[in-house]
């Protein structure tokens, strides 16, 4: 299902960018999130540019999305970080990322995974529920998500497969009201047979 989904729905030309549009997405949606980013990223979209800004200015930007005084708090402190110790660079490591302002393990596997195509699963919310329904993980918290989703599928196709996760989880594998008599892959799942059989 889904073939040609492998690529983030986030709209982003440069890893700072991602960076700074997945700290958005967080309790938000990416069509949310890239109606805010299609006019902050024409005014400023650099962490030089950033770090410079008052957080006034970006709170203006995306007050539209959830929790926006904390995220522009974490955005201002992240681009100064990167345009002092980084020169300006956004760090490929996932530890690294993890160590900037407001950057969660699956914002840190967003950007590696998206921006510099390093092997990554991220696991939201839709990868939660749809991999623990299908069966592909048996866990109760991301991490351990995380963790058998990495020993379950091929390295090679952890960004696709988080994408087409996430996408079937929008689609048809719904946190309420999942719309299971569609889905093509009811007979191999495990929430199906618990629930309709």
């Amino acid at each position: 299902m889904y073939p040609d989904v492998d690529y983030s729905m986030l709209k982003f030309t440069t890893p700072f960018e991602l960076l700074v549009a997945t700290i958005l997405s967080a309790q938000s949606t990416d069509v949310r999130v890239n109606k805010v980013t299609s006019v902050m990223f024409k005014d400023m979209n650099t962490p030089e540019q950033f770090a410079k800004a008052d957080i006034k200015t970006i709170e203006n930007y995306i007050k539209t999305v959830g929790i926006y005084k904390n995220k522009a708090k974490n955005i201002s402190a992240t681009s100064k970080i990167l345009y002092k110790d980084y020169n300006s660079k956004v760090p490929k490591d996932i530890k690294e990322l993890m160590k900037l302002p407001g950057v969660g393990r699956k914002t840190a596997n967003v950007v590696a995974s998206n921006a510099f195509n390093i092997p990554a699963i991220a696991v939201d919310t839709h990868v939660f529920r749809v991999s623990n329904r299908l069966g592909l993980a048996c866990a109760n918290n991301v991490e351990k998500t995380e963790e058998q989703l990495m020993a379950n599928i091929d390295k090679n196709r952890w960004r696709k497969t988080h994408h087409q996760l996430i996408t079937h989880g929008r689609a048809l594998c719904k946190a309420r009201n999942p719309l299971c008599e569609e889905c093509d892959l009811n007979v191999l799942c495990e929430y199906y047979r618990r629930e309709y059989d």
